[in-house]
């Protein structure tokens, strides 16, 4: 059986000691134990793990964060820190789930923003 080539499987992950500086965009799910300075765009869910740190801008469908980050987030769906997240800096999400201990400090943006709505086509009007 051959997969549709519509929907992607692929899973992405920049393992803990490894650095990027630029910008990583994907249809797929990312998984950041690393570090990356830059922005990271994904379809899909990325996950910034225990050791992960993001310098920069996330948007993605669904985001968990475990790790830090030091920037924007823009999560179309559901934005989770977990206990260890540490975030700063501004965050619009349509649904936030903040676990005890994590840490936020900077602004929050819920529901359908004009940010979100221009990145998501199917919730234009015509």
């Amino acid at each position: 059986m051959s997969k549709s080539s519509n929907i992607c499987t692929e899973h992405n992950v920049i393992v803990s000691g490894t650095f990027i500086k630029g910008d990583i965009t994907t249809d797929g799910d990312f998984r950041i134990d690393g570090k990356i300075e830059g922005t990271i765009a994904s379809k899909g869910r990325i996950i910034v793990g225990l050791n992960g740190h993001i310098a920069g801008t996330i948007k993605a469908n669904n985001i968990d964060i475990m790790g830090s980050v030091d920037g924007t987030i823009i999560a179309l769906d559901t934005l989770s820190l977990k206990s260890s997240a540490k975030v700063k800096g501004d965050i619009q999400t349509c649904i936030l789930d903040i676990e005890q201990k994590a840490e936020f400090n900077g602004t929050c943006s819920m529901g359908k923003s004009n940010e979100t709505e221009a990145q998501n086509p199917k919730n234009q009007k015509k």
